[in-house]
């Protein structure tokens, strides 16, 4: 069976600094995310332990309904130790800003940023919006209880 996932529109505005650059893509057609490009002008020196916010040159209108999540990419976290500080960073539908992506250096090396490196990948999904229901006292109970930080995992 082939399952086809039905493509939203996003409007999305390149900035000056980036106007030479890609849009951000899918590199496979398996793939959930589209990667982020770098917009810099020079390259950025990440020493070991540092973080700098990277901009991606773009801004982008998601329809109401939906956020974008920025995450790391995993190939420059196994091979040089960088992510996404504040990962997923979360994009919501009403920002209109220029997406940047603050990396850190977990790694032991000093890592160069270049313009137009793949920095991270952004995953565009629905949003679920709750209402909270106050219940006094009690929640209900569950075999788990309130059992946490490695609690399933004790026998």
């Amino acid at each position: 069976m082939t399952i086809i996932a039905v493509p939203i529109a996003v409007p999305v505005q390149r900035l000056d600094h980036a106007g030479d650059m890609p849009l951000p893509r899918y590199q496979t057609p398996g793939a959930a995310a589209v990667d982020l490009l770098a917009a810099i002008a020079e390259p950025v020196e990440l020493p070991p332990g540092g973080r700098a916010l990277i901009p991606t040159g773009i801004c982008i209108a998601l329809p109401l309904g939906y956020e974008a999540q920025v995450r790391p990419r995993s190939g420059l976290a196994l091979k040089h130790g960088i992510t996404v500080l504040n990962s997923p960073g979360t994009i919501d539908s009403d920002y209109r800003g220029e997406i940047g992506v603050i990396l850190i250096n977990h790694g032991s090396e000093p890592f160069t940023v270049a313009r137009g490196e793949r920095i991270a990948q952004m995953v565009v999904a629905p949003v679920t919006r709750i209402v909270w229901q106050s219940v006094g006292a009690a929640l209900p109970e569950t075999g788990r209880g309130a059992g946490g930080f490695g609690s399933t995992g004790k026998k």
